[in-house]
């Protein structure tokens, strides 16, 4: 007798499949979903200078206008372009939703993404959008 093995896929190839680039933005989109909030992902380009004009694409945007940017890892380069963002266009709400904001910015440093979030002005939560955003 043979047999089938079923492909599992992970979250992240799922969310692949879905047209998410991880399955931290799947998860947000079903949530969104779910509470019946229209889901506006990568809706919307954002032009930033970093020596030379860049393009920044937020992961979601609420209906209320604050943007939505999920994150499993924060390394430097989005650290340096958040903040570059917020220097550029003080009037954009963007908020972060991490998988572990308690997860170090570098190996060895006492910063979490969090803290790092704390300092330079950004609000923040875990793995859902809080229902207050939403209002």
């Amino acid at each position: 007798m043979r047999l089938l093995l079923a492909k599992v896929l992970t979250t992240r190839q799922r969310a692949i499949k879905a047209g998410y680039r991880s399955g931290l933005e799947e998860t947000i989109s079903t949530q969104l979903k779910t509470l019946k909030v229209p889901v506006l992902y990568e809706t919307e380009k954002i032009k930033y200078i970093i020596n030379e004009v860049r393009t920044y694409t937020p992961d979601f945007k609420l209906p209320n206008g604050i943007i939505i940017e999920s994150k499993g890892r924060f390394v430097q380069a989005d650290r340096k372009k958040h903040l570059l963002i917020k220097q550029q266009y003080p009037t954009l709400e963007i908020r972060f939703v991490f998988s572990n904001s308690k997860a170090k910015i570098a190996k060895g440093s006492k910063t979490t993404y969090g803290d790092w979030c704390t300092k330079n002005g950004f609000v923040y939560a875990d793995k859902l959008i809080p229902k207050e955003w939403l209002k």
